[in-house]
């Protein structure tokens, strides 16, 4: 993990001797601190990603808020919020993992706002054994399909574009859940049946055996999962994507039908928001004009800040299928995505009760709108 300041160097972590600090006491110490300096501290977790590196570097802030950002994957900022500790006041979030939250354990420690800091097209995550006889998505039922988890993000919008495209159903795949990951991620030694039907056909694959090598011993056909698995990373010529020309057949389905399919967002803890009630919209612009930042630095011919040659043409060609803000943020601009993604964790037994997306966000993030881009 690495910290940023916006406004000094050294991160000075305040702490209590001999007292357990609880969230909505951490953040009276912190306003009480902003009471002696004049600025208050907000502490902020996630990935430093370009349209986020504005933030990390001070360029980009809330007026008397001193922001400390802290480098963290996916796995760690979902277990801090979703654990007792809650240590940041803003995270980012696994937006499935939040709504299965949300849903089926009445979580209301956060609440969301609609930034939606990482998308991912999924085509790309479907690799198939070069002797499977797969060779389009209709040829995945009655596969053996392994994953290191059924209720990967990923996974789920990969079901539901291969139900809502193609017209293979989840249940017509034979499921196996690796105990291992090749990325050396730990997972779960249980299998989670979550709101499955009893004969769903998922069951747990051999023990110490990842995604990779299931495939590579012909323990299944194919593999449905976030991460690249090793296998194909080190070019191993037993394993192929399905889809031999990844980004045709994804600007196609956005082409189809308007979805960039959201993985992560960002969230608020709620005894912050109650004590703050203007953040939620003072985060939301902030991501915003961090987001303008990296546009510009995307655009800017005269040094080229991404290292990719024909960067510039990348992202004329991206806008011209995707529009100019290509990666919005706000409710109306990402309706789809998220009506779409609660049908998908309903009917792909992730939830226990179908529900309406506007329920996951603080009231007084509905109507924002991000300036002109």
């Amino acid at each position: 993990m690495k910290s940023y300041k916006t406004n000094r160097r050294n991160f000075i972590k305040t702490t209590v001797a001999g007292t357990a600090i609880g969230s909505l006491g951490l953040w009276n110490n912190q306003a009480a601190q902003a009471a002696e300096t004049g600025k208050r501290q907000l502490k902020i977790a996630g990935y430093g990603y370009d349209r986020v590196r504005p933030i990390m570097d001070g360029k980009v802030g809330i007026e008397n808020t001193e922001v400390i950002f802290d480098i963290e994957s996916i796995y760690n900022v979902n277990n801090y919020a979703f654990g007792p500790e809650q240590k940041y006041e803003v995270t980012e979030i696994g937006l499935i993992p939040f709504i299965r939250k949300y849903v089926n354990e009445d979580f209301r420690s956060y609440t969301l706002i609609p930034v939606f800091i990482s998308r991912t097209f999924r085509h790309r995550n479907i690799f198939v054994h070069v002797d499977s006889g797969i060779e389009k998505p209709e040829d995945l039922s009655g596969k053996r399909v392994g994953t290191p988890s059924y209720a990967f993000s990923a996974n789920t919008w990969i079901r539901g574009f291969l139900l809502d495209q193609y017209g293979v159903k989840a249940d017509e795949m034979q499921w196996i859940e690796t105990t291992d990951s090749s990325d050396g991620v730990k997972l779960s030694p249980k299998l989670n049946r979550h709101f499955l039907p009893d004969d769903f056909p998922i069951v747990k694959g051999p023990p110490g055996i990842d995604e990779s090598e299931l495939i590579l011993s012909g323990g299944c056909d194919a593999l449905i999962t976030a991460i690249t698995p090793k296998a194909f990373m080190d070019d191993n010529p037993k394993i192929k994507q399905l889809f031999p020309d990844v980004r045709a057949v994804e600007q196609d389905y956005y082409r189809k039908t308007r979805l960039f399919p959201i993985m992560h967002a960002v969230a608020i803890r709620a005894d912050v928001v109650k004590a703050n009630p203007e953040l939620p919209k003072q985060v939301f612009q902030m991501y915003s004009k961090a987001k303008q930042q990296a546009y510009a630095n995307l655009t800017d011919l005269t040094a080229l800040f991404v290292t990719l040659p024909w960067a510039a043409q990348d992202i004329d060609n991206t806008r011209k299928l995707m529009g100019k803000n290509f990666w919005p943020y706000g409710i109306d601009e990402n309706r789809g995505e998220l009506e779409v993604v609660m049908r998908y964790c309903y009917e792909q037994g992730l939830v226990k009760r179908q529900m309406k997306f506007e329920e996951l966000f603080h009231p007084s993030t509905m109507e924002l709108k991000e300036d002109t881009v």
